[in-house]
């Protein structure tokens, strides 16, 4: 793909062309009037489109600096550079038809939903099962504790909404077993925050969601590309335990092995939340449901666990719809700030400028997909991983499709990299979060103890990004 074919290639996918390009003889002003730019900006201006577009980024990192909310922050700056590229009468116009259109998408239907199912997850005390399911089972092990976080992370991420979520609440299951157990506290807390962070991976993922939506990649396609990576993730993080035990025993000292039959028992407990998980991913992988569906599905039956199990109760039920709803708007926000921001590129043309620049640096291809990865790694020490994906998305996508690579798998890898971002120093949102929660657990010794969990993720994403196929393998293979 040339750099015409690649061209507005966010745009392209929306279904929108550059206001420039919008008129003409007997040409219409676009959405609602918004495309229409005055003809006094055509040669008196004494700012060029591009200078503008540079001063918006600009502006927008020191309003994030700052602490101004992501989603206020792009569309602050999308609004006035728009119109300043523009008038103010096609900016406002947009900004006030632009939020029902990124809210049409049925796609973000799924998002309320999941996070419903979340918090009866939550209140049903499955993280609670999950975990003692895992430990009766590898627990007896040198280091089987950590591997059963890793394991009850990963399960629990199936069906809990996010990260954060999943983290806090084996902060609270996992880590008092551990530390009874004689585990090193810099140890446990580490191994719950490479397990909390792998739900960024594990399908239904939020980060997913919203990175298909800004980039209108099929939800399904991500979910399916993710479940290779997903075991290889796990698998790295088992191996990041076992060196560690084996190099410092005293990190996990050996238990007694548990009897058969509370083994048994505790594979019962957790039966039902190994039902709900089978429903979503066999109804969803085998084509029955639909991504909404299984979303719909999800909430449903994890409702009637709960109820089943009488956690239920009126405070917990309004506080999680409240939080659901509380967390849906801010995506919600975020994602029409992005549509906002997204449109203000598109007028200087500044993806296209990326791409033509791109097109004068000798380096092949996967040398200019390492550093783009390096970019990412560089912003996510000073700003959210999910914030630099949103922020970064409209640049990198177009340099994506011209380079021929597929969206499927930047969104896998995109995934990984805000799953790196959850646990790196020196934000690492994770571990902050367990540090708040157990501050008795020193924040520079979880610092050091998490390093081998991040070189664990990215030898992961060493091989994603060498080898594309190993993410696009299983949607290929049940698309046929």
């Amino acid at each position: 793909m040339d750099a015409r074919g690649a061209e507005g290639a966010v745009l392209v996918r929306r279904g929108r062309r550059p206001v420039d390009r919008c008129r003409g003889p007997g040409g219409g002003a676009g959405r609602a009037g918004a495309r229409h730019a005055p003809d006094r900006r055509d040669g008196d201006s004494r700012v060029t489109p591009t200078q503008i577009g540079i001063a918006g980024l600009v502006g927008l990192f020191v309003l994030v600096a700052v602490h101004v909310p992501l989603a206020f922050a792009m569309i602050a700056v999308g609004i006035v550079a728009f119109a300043l590229q523009t008038s103010w009468g096609p900016a406002l116009t947009f900004l006030a038809t632009e939020p029902a259109q990124v809210l049409s998408s049925m796609d973000l239907t799924a998002v309320p939903l999941f996070l419903i199912m979340g918090a009866f997850v939550n209140v049903s005390g499955f993280s609670k099962d999950l975990y003692g399911a895992a430990a009766a089972l590898l627990g007896h092990r040198r280091g089987g504790l950590a591997y059963a976080t890793i394991g009850g992370s990963a399960a629990f991420g199936a069906i809990c909404g996010s990260s954060p979520a999943t983290v806090a609440t084996f902060t609270r299951v996992a880590l008092p077993e551990m530390l009874a157990r004689g585990y090193s506290s810099s140890f446990s807390g580490a191994t719950i925050a490479a397990g909390g962070a792998m739900k960024a991976l594990i399908p239904p993922s939020l980060s997913m969601i919203i990175y298909c939506v800004v980039a209108r990649a099929y939800i399904f396609d991500v979910f399916i590309a993710a479940v290779v990576p997903a075991l290889i993730t796990i698998a790295a993080n088992v191996a990041a335990i076992t060196l560690l035990v084996r190099w410092s025993p005293g990190l996990a000292p050996v238990s007694d092995k548990v009897p058969a039959a509370e083994r048994r028992g505790a594979l019962l407990r957790a039966l039902p939340a190994v039902l709900l998980i089978g429903t979503i991913f066999t109804g969803l992988y085998s084509g029955i449901f639909t991504v909404n569906e299984a979303a719909s599905v999800a909430a449903v039956v994890s409702f009637a666990f709960a109820a089943l199990r009488r956690t239920i109760t009126f405070d917990n039920f309004v506080t999680g719809m409240r939080d659901t709803a509380a967390t849906a708007g801010m995506i919600y926000f975020i994602l029409i700030g992005s549509s906002v921001f997204t449109y203000f590129i598109s007028l200087p043309m500044i993806p296209e400028q990326l791409i033509k620049l791109v097109g004068e640096v000798e380096l092949p291809p996967v040398g200019v997909i390492v550093l783009m990865l390096g970019v990412y790694l560089v912003l996510g020490s000073v700003f959210d991983e999910l914030a630099a994906m949103i922020v970064t998305l409209p640049f990198a996508l177009p340099i994506i499709l011209h380079l021929g690579y597929d969206p499927v798998w930047w969104g896998v890898i995109n995934v990984v990299i805000v799953e790196l971002g959850l646990i790196i120093p020196p934000i690492g949102l994770v571990i902050l979060i367990i540090n708040a929660m157990r501050p008795d657990i020193p924040l520079p010794k979880l610092y050091r103890t998490i390093l081998p969990f991040v070189a664990a993720d990215m030898l992961v994403l060493g091989v994603l990004t060498a080898f594309p196929n190993l993410a696009l393998w299983l949607p290929g293979l049940l698309r046929g």
